[in-house]
């Protein structure tokens, strides 16, 4: 390889490496400045995507919003992860040669989903259409979730399944950074963890 070459190389390089891209406008028209998507996440149907500010959604993500999904503020989606409002498993099998083309097969499944505020999702995890993730949830890498979860849950498995609470993982890091995290900090968590919030549904898809 000459330097012409290897500069061409460099350049399409830089040019093709995923990027973040701060500042995203979703379903309510709002833009959300602190928000943050790469540009090598898949976004299906993003006119039925509802998107709180400070969310992060990384590299080689799959967000199928056709169902409708609301991501709630401070969510954080890694990488190589799943979020679902369809399914065609039964379709597939109901319909087979009949599915291609169909806009909506027999037994096509679509639940709105969504992820509570400041949640974490972790690498090669999926989120099954209809789930309805609390705020504070913690979900380990290679999770298979679905259904309603509580809030500051910690997920692993496959069926994922609650095995802590991230508030005992927050409160035992304040304890050993006690000074350096300091008192207005700390009140301003554990009013967070402690406020009473009714439990919110998955979002309606709008028409």
């Amino acid at each position: 390889m000459n330097v012409v070459q290897r500069l061409l190389a460099r350049c399409w390089q830089r040019l093709a490496a995923p990027r973040m891209i701060y500042g995203q406008r979703t379903a309510d028209g709002v833009l959300r400045t602190h928000s943050r998507i790469s540009t090598h996440a898949r976004i299906e149907a993003p006119e039925r995507l509802l998107l709180g500010d400070h969310v992060f959604i990384g590299h080689f993500n799959f967000i199928d919003a056709s169902g409708c999904l609301e991501i709630e503020e401070g969510c954080q989606i890694t990488n190589f992860v799943s979020v679902l409002t369809h399914s065609s498993h039964l379709s597939v099998r109901l319909e087979r040669e009949r599915y291609w083309g169909h806009a909506e097969p027999a037994g096509l499944q679509r639940e709105p989903s969504r992820l509570g505020a400041w949640s974490f999702i972790g690498p090669h995890s999926v989120i099954a259409p209809g789930t309805n993730l609390g705020r504070g949830v913690l979900v380990r890498a290679y999770s298979f979730v679905s259904g309603d979860v509580p809030d500051f849950a910690v997920l692993e498995g496959q069926p994922a399944r609650v095995v802590g609470d991230t508030r005992e993982l927050d409160r035992a890091w304040i304890e050993r950074h006690a000074e350096a995290f300091g008192t207005d900090a700390r009140d301003a968590y554990e009013a967070w963890a402690r406020e009473a919030v009714p439990s919110a549904a998955p979002p309606t898809a709008p028409p």
